[in-house]
């Protein structure tokens, strides 16, 4: 999976609806461009294709204030939330995505019901137990990583990442349980996400 799609698609549906430049101001304050691929032109050219695709729908608005060609502005599809949600889904869940779509889909992780998060949650966590138990009964030999010399630290780093990765997200189900973070489905006003200020 790719995080600039999730990333793009989340940032439009903060919006409503957003021209390519506050979709990249957004990001760009959220700090994307330094923990994942997410660059200027990838954001417009995801854009563009999204619309292509149906994901996204194009709207070409007035000029702008500077003067210029007229902006196109985008809003997300029935297709386009499907995907959007299918995505956030899969990162949550998924014990090997890449460290920038989970960034990614931690950032959102508030557009679902808090039920469905910690769902989501739970299954990451059965996955990555799955996952540490192949590594250690196929890979690892019974006495341990030691017979196979230096090569048994790539085995070592995978079980030390599983275990730190099943950690963190026993942490966040906590933390989700005990009520933290405003859900879509909880009462009062929804986290609208964070904005940057030009926007």
């Amino acid at each position: 999976m790719s995080a600039i799609r999730l990333l793009v698609l989340g940032a439009v549906r903060q919006h409503g609806r957003a021209h390519g430049y506050q979709v990249r101001a957004d990001l760009e304050f959220w700090g994307a461009h330094e923990w994942s691929n997410t660059q200027p032109g990838s954001i417009y050219h995801a854009l563009k294709q999204m619309a292509k695709q149906g994901v996204l729908l194009a709207h070409e608005v007035g000029p702008s204030a500077a003067g210029g060609p007229p902006r196109t502005e985008y809003e997300l599809t029935e297709a386009g939330r499907a995907e959007y949600f299918k995505l956030l889904r899969e990162a949550l869940s998924s014990y090997d995505q890449k460290p920038d779509v989970l960034t990614s889909a931690l950032g959102f992780m508030v557009d679902l019901p808090r039920a469905d998060a910690l769902a989501l949650l739970r299954e990451r966590l059965g996955r990555l137990a799955a996952w540490r138990s192949a590594v250690t009964d196929h890979y690892v030999p019974e006495g341990g990583p030691e017979p196979l010399g230096h090569i048994g630290e790539i085995m070592r780093r995978w079980v030390s990442s599983a275990d730190a990765e099943a950690d963190w997200t026993r942490g966040l189900i906590d933390r989700i349980e005990a009520g933290a973070y405003s859900f879509a489905d909880d009462p009062g006003n929804p986290f609208e996400g964070v904005l940057a200020a030009s926007s």
